[in-house]
């Protein structure tokens, strides 16, 4: 008797925390985790609309108030450059009934993350080779992946134009793509939903596109819906650097031949969760009930010492 009534002292003092995302993408990705950080139990759960804005909206409408933090997933509610924000409205239409708990898109723990990948994975893996050519299909909301590949490799080939509206034109270096990325951003807020959705969020098919691009990198960084949906079959000896990644995305990686996967946040019970689903934690670990600056969710993953994980696919 003792022992449970000490259990209830200790959850009323240290309750349950959860964070949710609700993402447009698939939902054979959905997963549900409780887990530790700095001894604050959470619970994270990622659950997917398929696509379906409509669903997406009325979850965040139904979750409101009743869970810690929540998190958009499948699309940025704004893409932040320098310091200016561009809205994506039609993502943003998907929270206008959310007025109690706070939302995120990760784009700010995106940058902060990514930004410092290779840094904080130097922890663990000790040494990150240098590499002659790193390829990052889309990058218009990774700028913080697109200035960490661009301090390893010698060059760094941007694939927006190509797989966003099927110009077969590369954007090369970090410099020239944001010059492009403020001139189409303003129009891409207006864009609906349907074509801001990453690949794969339905259609599972894989379709290879641009594949000299893919070949001649040794370095690929970028989402794992391009990954997954547009690369090639031969990704031999290639270092791959993403985003969120299961089981399933590990063997197909494995059996194309990729040498190593670094994934910008940790697993959990065989999967990482995506930068928005970590931030919305970091809101519900914080206690602050408001969302966080980069400053702010910077001294956080020092203190949770969150780390990107790496896995050794071949030999």
């Amino acid at each position: 008797m003792l022992s449970i009534y000490n259990n209830k002292i200790l959850a009323m003092n240290n309750p349950i925390k959860k964070a949710v995302s609700v993402s447009l993408g698939k939902p054979e990705r959905d997963k549900k985790v409780q887990v530790k950080l700095n001894g604050v139990p959470l619970i994270l759960e990622r659950i997917g609309t398929g696509g379906d804005a409509q669903a997406a909206r009325q979850l965040f409408t139904r979750l409101d108030g009743k869970v810690d933090a929540l998190s958009v997933g499948g699309v940025d509610l704004y893409v932040r450059i320098g310091s200016r924000d561009y809205p994506i409205r039609a993502a943003l239409k998907m929270i206008k009934e959310v007025h109690q708990t706070p939302v995120v898109d990760g784009r700010l723990l995106k940058y902060v993350l990514e930004s410092r990948v290779f840094e904080l994975a130097a922890v663990t893996a000790q040494k990150i080779p240098h590499f002659r050519r790193a390829f990052v299909p889309f990058g218009t909301d990774r700028i913080g992946l697109i200035k960490a590949v661009s301090e390893v490799a010698d060059e760094v080939v941007i694939g927006d134009l190509m797989f966003m509206f099927g110009l077969p034109f590369p954007v090369y270096g970090l410099d020239n793509f944001l010059r492009l990325a403020r001139l189409l951003l303003p129009v891409a807020g207006f864009l609906p939903i349907s074509i801001l959705n990453p690949p794969g969020a339905k259609d599972k098919t894989p379709h290879p596109k641009y594949e000299e691009f893919w070949h001649s990198a040794d370095l690929i960084a970028g989402d794992m819906h391009y990954i997954y949906k547009y690369s090639p079959e031969d990704l031999q000896g290639k270092f791959v650097v993403t985003n969120t990644t299961t089981d399933e995305n590990l063997e197909l990686l494995r059996r194309r031949g990729v040498s190593t996967v670094i994934t910008t946040t940790p697993r959990y019970e065989g999967r990482s969760f995506g930068v928005n689903l970590m931030e919305a934690a970091l809101v519900a670990y914080s206690g602050e009930k408001r969302t966080l600056s980069m400053d702010e969710l910077n001294k956080l993953i020092e203190e949770i010492k969150i780390k990107p994980s790496i896995q050794k696919l071949t030999d």
